[in-house]
């Protein structure tokens, strides 16, 4: 019979070790030593205030935005955006951007009670990113869903072509 010296448990990860981390949105921590990580240069807060302050950047120029449907929902902990440029996704302090080209499907969920409305962005790689907004009323809910719905008929295009969906005629 084999015996092993020391324990046969796996370290903990996620919500149960790390009180940070949130599905979806931040990774688990990799069990490493700060010291271990390769050093990054590091911008604090200040820095680029100062240079736009100075004049010493040049700020990059932005596109400019088409007319076309925006959506935007937020309370006081929860954003998302969605228009011509993708889905982004923010909560606290932690964020993520979606490009159309991304996005596998975006799903909503009203709830039956309550004022969360839950919004849920599917990627191709079958992983899911959902936020909660909370609303004022349970009336936001349908003029969200609307708006929603704008966005995602003008920017999100289905990937299959109409060529796929027919079957091609046999020339002889």
């Amino acid at each position: 019979m084999e015996q092993r010296i020391g324990s046969s448990s796996q370290p903990l990860e996620g919500a149960g070790f790390d009180p940070a981390f949130i599905p979806g949105l931040t990774s688990p921590g990799s069990g490493e030593a700060e010291d271990a990580k390769p050093e990054k240069a590091e911008v604090t807060p200040e820095e680029p205030v100062e240079e736009a302050a100075s004049g010493a950047a040049e700020e990059p120029v932005e596109e400019e935005a088409p007319d076309g449907p925006v959506f935007e929902a937020s309370d006081r902990r929860a954003k998302i955006v969605a228009d011509h440029r993708g889905v982004r996704l923010s909560l606290d302090d932690q964020a993520c951007e979606f490009r159309w080209d991304e996005i596998g499907a975006v799903e909503t969920e009203s709830p039956r009670f309550g004022k969360r409305f839950t919004i849920t962005v599917h990627t191709p790689d079958r992983r899911w990113y959902p936020i909660e907004i909370e609303a004022k009323s349970k009336s936001s809910f349908t003029e969200w869903d609307e708006q929603l719905d704008a966005v995602m008929d003008k920017y999100f295009e289905d990937e299959t072509p109409e060529t796929e969906k027919e079957e091609p005629e046999e020339s002889d």
